[in-house]
């Protein structure tokens, strides 16, 4: 599945689980949002991302979190990146994440319970 065929799904998805059954191409772009996700750093990457100040972090501001090198990181933002998680642009030398408000949106809309919707 393509990049814009998995934002396409991202952004058609808006049904909770526990609503309807999800179609398989839902099933199959959302399957690679949980995988980018399933990774311990990804998902801390994720998280850490989404708690700085205005919602975004430089790679740099990243790294001293972890006990791996800065490719690796890079790697696994690229991998939350394709996945439609996270936007970046490049400042100088450095690159800035953020958290894209939609996917996050969705993820939220996906898995609430049904008496929350």
């Amino acid at each position: 599945m393509s990049k814009n065929e998995l934002l396409v799904v991202q952004e058609a998805c808006h049904t909770a689980l526990v609503a309807e059954p999800l179609s398989e191409i839902e099933s199959e772009g959302l399957a690679h949002v949980f995988k980018a996700l399933a990774d311990p750093v990804r998902l801390r990457l994720f998280s850490l991302i989404a708690s700085f100040d205005g919602g975004e972090a430089c790679v740099c501001d990243l790294t001293p979190h972890f006990d791996v090198s800065q490719p690796t990181i890079s790697h696994h933002l690229k991998v939350l990146r394709e996945a439609g998680l996270v936007d970046s642009d490049r400042r100088a030398t450095w690159i800035y994440y953020r958290v894209r408000p939609a996917a996050l949106a969705q993820l939220s809309s996906l898995l609430a319970p049904a008496a929350t919707r």
